[in-house]
């Protein structure tokens, strides 16, 4: 149930005391009351104003806090020089703290090491003493080392001396004594001298032909090398229990069927060497030329084992030849065949003892390799 509001004229509302808003009296109690639009637009303005102003406050109290936190930058800035420097000079100090222990070690090693040469130097002189090597005192500053050299015994100058002397008798077997010492020592130094002497080496036996030990052998049988196509594996007997394996660069000379169960001369002491996985354990002798390679052939009647020798050069041939002594390079260049196709060392003959000399098949002043 509402009530009835009362009716305003018109009049009242032209008059100088017209009204924007009219709120009776006999309104509900719970009705929104409306400010008038004057008082609503002045509201607005003032909140604005208060705004401006709470910012401006806040600006202003800000400036100290910026301050203060440019004052604490700097700050910072020299708490973080400061530092740098300190990091500096503890790595001197750790550099000089190092170079100081290492000084101390080096010390420490240098007395060991003169320890050593003293105690070293102890030792060469007890062993000379002991071999009967006169010592003679040099003038050092060191005293730890003393040279001490034989007492000699005085020889009495005549009698008088030997009157004065209650018991000269008592002296001279010591006298006699030292002189056997030294005797035996003298004997026993020339007999070490003698076993020190050194046998005269290898090298100083005559470069020739007797040290090369060449035998006459028969190739077993030979194939082409798996690696190589200008080698053949031959299995050859030479007169000892098993064959030897050698390889030979024959290919492009002697025909396969050539190499089959033939007589040669090989050379056997030289060093085993290994060609494309192949140990080869001697070397089959052939004239050679730079077209043509001919197998030397032993005489009629020559059995493996057999021993080729040279009139006019005896001896006995090396077990083995050492390569670094280059015997057979020095060797090789005098052998060659001669007119006759005569296998020859500077003359002498490749000569199997009682039945005959090697040669080769045609080829006549020739190298022989």
């Amino acid at each position: 149930m509402s009530k009835v509001l009362p009716q305003i004229p018109r009049k009242a509302l032209n008059g100088p005391a017209e009204l924007h808003h009219v709120t009776p009296a006999s309104s509900r109690v719970d009705s929104p009351v409306r400010c008038p639009p004057c008082a609503c637009r002045l509201s607005g303005s003032a909140r604005g104003l208060m705004f401006l102003a709470r910012s401006l406050f806040k600006m202003s109290g800000h400036t100290p806090t910026l301050a203060r936190l440019e004052q604490r930058a700097a700050e910072a800035d020299q708490i973080i020089e400061y530092l740098k420097q300190q990091v500096q000079l503890l790595k001197e100090k750790a550099i000089v703290q190092a170079t100081v222990r290492e000084e101390k070690k080096l010390m420490v090693e240098n007395v060991k090491l003169k320890k050593d040469i003293e105690d070293l130097k102890r030792q060469l002189l007890e062993k000379e003493r002991r071999r009967g090597v006169r010592q003679v005192a040099m003038p050092s500053a060191d005293s730890s080392i003393q040279c001490v050299s034989k007492p000699s015994v005085p020889e009495p100058s005549g009698p008088a001396s030997a009157a004065a002397a209650p018991a000269p008798t008592a002296k001279i077997p010591p006298a006699s004594n030292n002189e056997a010492k030294k005797k035996v020592k003298a004997e026993k130094k020339g007999e070490k001298q003698e076993k020190k002497a050194p046998a005269p080496p290898q090298e100083e036996a005559k470069v020739d032909v007797s040290r090369l030990d060449l035998r006459v052998g028969r190739i077993i049988s030979a194939d082409k090398h798996p690696d190589a196509d200008t080698l053949y594996v031959e299995h050859v007997d030479v007169g000892e229990p098993a064959p030897r394996t050698v390889v030979s660069g024959l290919v492009k000379h002697v025909p396969l069927e050539q190499m089959q169960n033939r007589m040669a001369v090989l050379l056997c002491n030289l060093k085993p060497a290994k060609m494309r996985g192949v140990v080869s354990q001697a070397m089959v002798m052939c004239a050679s030329s730079p077209d043509k390679v001919e197998i030397l052939d032993p005489p009629n009647g020559a059995v493996p084992g057999d021993r080729v020798t040279f009139q006019g050069f005896p001896g006995e041939p090396d077990k083995e030849l050492n390569p670094k002594k280059k015997v057979w390079e020095q060797v090789q260049p005098d052998l060659r065949t001669d007119n006759q196709c005569v296998a020859t060392y500077k003359g002498a003959a490749f000569e199997v003892a009682g039945k005959g000399v090697c040669k080769a098949q045609t080829m006549n002043n020739s190298g022989i390799k």
